[in-house]
């Protein structure tokens, strides 16, 4: 099977790297790739869709795997199938469940999915009334694509109102913003789910907990993610049960009927509000670092998983997951998330202790130069560890993370504090 992974990230590589290791990929592709998965495979730079398709055909690309949100809300899906291929994600009209946020809480409202109560407007005075009911803190979030920063948890109400002014204004997030969600804030613990899913069937994977904010203690600002583990000793059966009942069945049913069948992966942010699941987001493809950690969980083979599930298949698939726990540690570089950063020699000291064969790295803010890798800003690598428990896991993710040198290197040190 030749396989082409669409991004450029520490997700794709982390996909790269459990096709790697799959008997039935001979030959894997990505586009654009970054300085560490032509470690892995061969990196195309082609960014026209259309053009890539063609690559596809005539190099016979037998699965195309999109790794990040943007191609899937440009319809890349829709291109891919005109052209008779076989692409893993979501068609551009699913992909608005992560494309527009407006459009994700009414399907959710429409389909009786429980969620926070909100109100969508592009009225100033609208959004300042509602924030007027709501008691502190009070959530704002950006219609459209902001590279998961478009969600502002607000303390106060004055802080609440200066937000959706600057959204609505443009001065935010460009036009991203000038439609908006205010919303209630939910108290309780957030999990990171996700469903493989067909249109029809689904196959729900192991739950992971993200850390978002940059510091230890859950302190700074929010990051596209500072570190994860799964699964998480906070969900049992019952809650599993109680997302496959009141979340994914009612999302699969309704995209059907809303001429929109849901392909590919079904992100779901949960906030656990007294043992009751409330869904806070959709996303609609692998979260990061979350898909680090998973990929290394599932003993079925990933080519097999991502085409049953590209071609409506996955009735016939049993899904199989290690009984380990995998912990992932970000390391981002020094002015992350605030600016960008001077590229950096990344240094990886060689193994020496017998635990560190437990662990890996995906690479994803890197560059390479004259057979130099580089960090080259963002969120550098993950480094993830695997073991028996979370703390054997955890510790043998923040060993690795010993061995990783490049100057200005952040880290937070408490990933997994909420299971120990």
């Amino acid at each position: 099977m030749n396989v082409l992974v669409l991004g450029s990230g520490g997700r794709e590589y982390s996909i790269g790297l459990a096709l790697q290791k799959d008997n039935d990929v001979e030959k894997l592709y990505f586009a654009p790739g970054n300085g560490a998965t032509s470690n892995l495979g061969e990196n195309l730079k082609i960014s026209d869709y259309n053009e890539l398709a063609t690559f596809a055909k005539e190099n016979s690309i037998d699965l195309t795997i999109v790794g990040p949100e943007a191609p899937l809300v440009d319809g890349v899906v829709d291109i891919f199938k005109k052209e008779g291929l076989t692409i893993f994600g979501p068609s551009a009209a699913a992909a608005r469940l992560e494309g527009s946020k407006v459009y994700m809480k009414n399907f959710l409202a429409k389909y009786n999915i429980p969620t926070a109560r909100y109100i969508e407007t592009s009225s100033l005075q609208d959004a300042y009334k509602f924030i007027e009911s709501l008691p502190t803190p009070i959530v704002v979030k950006a219609d459209g694509l902001c590279a998961g920063k478009g969600v502002i948890i607000a303390m106060s109400h004055d802080e609440a109102k200066k937000a959706a002014g600057e959204m609505l204004s443009g001065n935010s997030f460009g036009d991203a913003g000038l439609n908006i969600i205010v919303e209630e804030f939910l108290d309780g613990y957030e999990l990171s789910m996700f469903a493989i899913c067909d249109g029809e069937d689904y196959i729900l994977l192991p739950a992971a907990q993200d850390h978002k904010r940059l510091s230890d203690g859950d302190e700074g600002p929010n990051t596209g993610g500072m570190g994860a583990y799964a699964p998480t000793p906070l969900v049992d059966e019952t809650l599993y049960q109680k997302v496959k009942d009141r979340v994914i069945r009612p999302t699969l049913d309704g995209m059907q009927q809303e001429g929109a069948p849901f392909e590919g992966v079904l992100f779901i942010g949960i906030m656990v509000v007294n043992g009751e699941p409330i869904t806070l987001e959709f996303n609609v493809r692998f979260g990061d670092p979350e898909c680090e950690i998973l990929m290394p969980l599932m003993t079925t083979p990933a080519s097999e998983l991502f085409y049953k599930a590209a071609t409506k298949d996955l009735g016939n698939l049993d899904v199989k997951f290690s009984d380990q726990v995998a912990v992932g540690v970000v390391m981002a570089s020094e002015n992350y998330p605030y600016s960008s950063s001077t590229p950096a020699e990344i240094i990886v000291d060689d193994k020496h202790h017998d635990e560190l064969k437990h662990t890996h790295i995906s690479y994803a803010g890197v560059k390479m130069e004259d057979g130099t890798l580089l960090a080259s800003g963002g969120r550098v690598l993950v480094c993830v560890g695997l073991g028996d428990n979370i703390r054997q896991a955890r510790d043998r993710a923040y060993m690795l993370c010993g061995q990783v040198h490049f100057a200005g290197k952040k880290l937070r040190t408490d990933i997994a504090y909420q299971a120990l």
